[in-house]
């Protein structure tokens, strides 16, 4: 049985990831001691609403090295994803974790589309990786955000919304999704249940 530690730093509602993985025979723990997270078999870093707010928690308690030294599987979700950039144009420019070039900046599709992106749209896989295997192209997921990541080579996956949405990228051993896929029905699970299934060492 798969261990995973969902980082609980006070971004975002933990909950549904929790009960999510634990429906894919994951024991989950929800914490923010750094150690826990140091030996995890898989790590999440989950998150909704300001980069520059998750950025400030993660600082105060003590969890960015440890992040940015974690060597297995993590997984970035939602606000989480965008944490695996460089920095963010949001607000006052924040640094992020640093893992992928690049700057996020505010959602801004063409036509006349709302802001938030919020609801269903379609992904396409750009190439493939263990983390997408069995999700069709063209699968829906469920997206909820306002700032969007730069799309570059680190991009496996894209929506659709007035524009480019990078919805899944990847850096070594460490993945991101801009959509929540707890909430993205059977295509959200199969991707749960491939980052719970991927090698210790994803390099292998």
């Amino acid at each position: 049985m798969t261990e995973v530690a969902v980082i609980a730093y006070g971004a975002g509602n933990i909950a549904s990831v929790q009960f999510a993985l634990e429906r894919l025979g994951a024991t989950v723990r929800l914490t923010d001691d750094p150690a826990v997270i140091a030996e995890a078999e898989r790590v999440i870093l989950p998150g909704v609403g300001a980069a520059g707010y998750a950025m400030a928690r993660l600082s105060e308690l003590g969890l960015i090295e440890p992040i940015r030294a974690f060597p297995r599987p993590l997984l970035g979700v939602c606000l989480g994803q965008q944490l695996l950039f460089e920095a963010s144009q949001e607000g006052e420019a924040v640094d992020l974790l640093g893992f992928i070039p690049g700057a996020v900046s505010r959602l801004e599709p063409a036509g006349p589309l709302p802001v938030p992106h919020m609801g269903w749209s379609r992904l396409t896989r750009d190439r493939d990786d263990p983390l997408l295997e069995g999700v069709a192209d063209g699968a829906y997921a469920y997206f909820v955000h306002s700032y969007v990541c730069p799309d570059g080579p680190a991009t496996l996956a894209r929506a659709d919304y007035g524009g480019p949405v990078p919805a899944v990228v990847r850096a070594a051993n460490r993945w991101g999704c801009q959509f929540h896929p707890e909430r993205s029905a059977e295509a959200g699970a199969t991707i749960l249940r491939n980052f719970l299934g991927l090698p210790e060492d994803p390099s292998c």
